[in-house]
């Protein structure tokens, strides 16, 4: 297959860089080069940075109509390469043709979601206590945005992101993920030939330093993130110390709770959804089930069986429903505390690693589920592996089951599974996620709302929706007497 030149977009061209040489492979194939050249260095940054301040105070000036605008042609110009995009999607980062296709063509609907938001009342007029006076709050753009942007959703999140940055008028330098090139090239490419001005978004695919050499230039007014919770609180504390704004979104240890009158065909297909689809790499990921034990040998035995049928394989083969994970050291990893967890935990379904074929050539890890100690539930019960891996432990009672939900630092996503309305209503009110789930998988989340969580997988102002502008924007109160 073609072999994609790697490139960087810096004020409104199409550069090779000057910093060491990448190389991006297949995780279904790793002998297929996706992309190589060389990466961007701090030298490229800093040029993204000069061109993006040099863009700022013409693009917040534009009309935001007209910024909109943009914004709806290239949404046009993805749709129109959806199923190609979407199947270099899932060459390049592993996960399936049909996920892959369809968060190519979310991507376009979440441009042209924030090209309406603009539309909408964006201030207000209040009264003041002085004679002759009005008070005024109007938003402004805060500046040059610092975008970096993880792996596991290569089209989608820097969508979310770049889009309301844009049409709220700032600019933008961007580094994604080391291992997804490609599908930031052609987000790129629809922003261009859509008609965004030189220098407002500015692209530089690298290594971990370029995302360092981004946080730390002095031309960054905030910075919005997408990872590890580890990197993501040590940027915080970075930009705390010179006082710039900083959003970020990071890990997840997702629970589902079972309930005694839960729906089981319902829970152990959106469980096996939530855990095993994108080889469960989503922050949003089920990770930890939580079941009632009036249900839980039932339960157990079901989702054993959808799990044992989980079709696993090329993301780019049709009816595959579990690519690799994205690297060998994703892959080592999770193999690795699978090994351990044998010894700490009973294997519902354990399989050994792939050692031979395809399966054992590409960076694939066999779904898996383990039911936990109680005196002892190990890394399965508190770490974030990113793999299709998930523990499992039983409770006797709706309270005991919603405080082990609770029993996690991350606070992101929980699917709850109850047909029982004061059941429902209680895990709302109880459970200290930013989004909770009811009857349905614990990963997914929608462009109209705001997207985040508490404690350790979040920072700063919640994404998407109508949320997206408090961090993309600042206000000012204007006292205006005539």
């Amino acid at each position: 297959m073609t072999v994609i030149a790697l490139r960087h977009f810096i004020d409104g061209a199409w550069i090779e860089g000057t910093g060491e040489a990448l190389v991006d492979v297949n995780p279904s194939r790793p002998s297929d080069i996706v992309a190589e050249g060389p990466g961007a260095s701090e030298t490229d940054v800093d040029r993204a940075y000069c061109a993006a301040r040099a863009a700022f105070e013409g693009w917040r000036r534009t009309p935001a109509r007209a910024r909109a605008a943009i914004l709806l042609r290239a949404a046009d110009i993805i749709d129109a390469h959806r199923d190609d995009w979407g199947r270099e999607l899932a060459r390049e980062e592993g996960k399936t043709v049909a996920e892959a296709i369809a968060e190519t063509g979310h991507s376009a609907n979440i441009l042209r979601f924030h090209a309406q938001e603009v539309e909408r009342q964006s201030g207000g007029v209040f009264e003041s206590p002085s004679p002759g006076e009005r008070i005024l709050v109007i938003r402004r753009a805060v500046g040059v945005i610092g975008a970096i942007t993880p792996f596991n959703f290569p089209i989608s999140i820097p969508a979310w992101k770049l889009a309301p940055a844009l049409v709220w008028g700032n600019t933008v330098v961007w580094k994604p993920a080391t291992f997804v090139p490609v599908l930031a090239m052609r987000f790129a490419e629809a922003l261009e030939q859509a008609g965004l001005p030189r220098g407002v978004l500015n692209l530089v695919n690298g290594t971990a330093a370029v995302g360092e050499a981004i946080v730390a230039h002095p031309d960054a007014d905030a910075v919005t993130f997408t990872g590890s919770t580890k990197v993501g609180r040590l940027i915080a504390a970075q930009l705390a110390a010179r006082g710039i704004p900083f959003q970020g979104e990071m890990g997840g240890k997702n629970a589902a709770l079972v309930l005694a009158d839960a729906d089981l065909d319902v829970a152990v297909e959106q469980v096996a959804i939530g855990a095993f689809r994108a080889a469960g790499q989503k922050c949003t990921a089920t990770s930890r089930v939580i079941v009632h034990e009036a249900v839980a040998d039932e339960f157990l035995r079901r989702l054993a069986i959808r799990t044992e049928r989980m079709v696993v394989g090329d993301a780019q083969d049709e009816g595959v429903e579990v690519g690799p994970v994205v690297d060998v050291a994703a892959r080592d990893r999770v193999a690795a505390a699978l090994v351990r967890a044998r010894t700490t935990a009973t294997p519902v379904v354990g399989p050994e690693p792939y050692s031979s074929g395809a399966l054992a050539e590409g960076y694939f890890v066999p779904p898996s589920v383990f039911e936990l100690h109680e005196d002892a539930p190990g890394e399965l019960w508190t770490e974030e592996l990113f793999g299709p891996v998930v523990g499992v432990r039983r409770v006797a009672s709706t309270e005991a089951g919603i405080a082990l939900v609770n029993d996690s630092e991350y606070g992101l996503s929980t699917a709850v599974f109850t047909t029982g309305l004061a059941e429902a209503l209680s895990a709302i009110e109880d459970i200290r996620v930013g989004v909770v789930h009811i009857n349905s998988a614990s990963a997914g989340a929608d462009l109209h709302v705001p997207f985040g969580g508490s404690g350790a997988s979040a920072l700063g102002p919640k994404e998407q929706g109508a949320a997206a502008r408090e961090f993309f924007t600042e206000t000012a109160t204007v006292y205006l007497r005539g």
